[in-house]
């Protein structure tokens, strides 16, 4: 197994790693809108946390030599289901024709007040 680490998005904010990589597949922890150049909590429109958390998501999936077309599976955790059309937007827009096994979790509260963490499983052409 070998662990990601890349400054392209927000470090680990306790003991577990952006992402591990195993026999092909790279797991993506959870990730909140968090700026990574500037360590800025994103806590804007739904629309701006989404889109922030996808782009940590998918610079991990860089670091991993995988890119968002080789997800297979993400996991949605959201403060309120009522916001679902909104995130559903912004997450179709980026995902464009691709289109992952996905799981949405209603929750009452995330961490620093976010609405939004998403979590990814995809293929990687190799090991870094």
């Amino acid at each position: 197994m070998k662990a990601i680490l890349t400054s392209d998005a927000p470090g680990p904010a306790g003991h577990y790693a952006q992402a591990i990589v195993h026999k092909g597949w790279v797991y993506v922890s959870g990730q909140l809108p968090i700026d990574p150049k500037t360590g800025e909590k994103r806590i804007g429109s739904i629309e701006e946390q989404t889109g922030q958390a996808l782009k940590n998501v998918a610079e991990i999936l860089k670091a991993a030599n995988s890119d968002v077309s080789r997800v297979v599976k993400t996991t949605v955790y959201i403060s309120d289901i009522g916001l679902w059309d909104r995130v559903n937007e912004v997450y179709a827009e980026f995902f464009g024709e691709h289109r992952p096994a996905r799981a949405v979790v209603p929750t009452r509260e995330l961490h620093f007040g976010f609405q939004i963490e998403i979590e990814a499983i995809a293929a990687v052409d190799h090991e870094p």
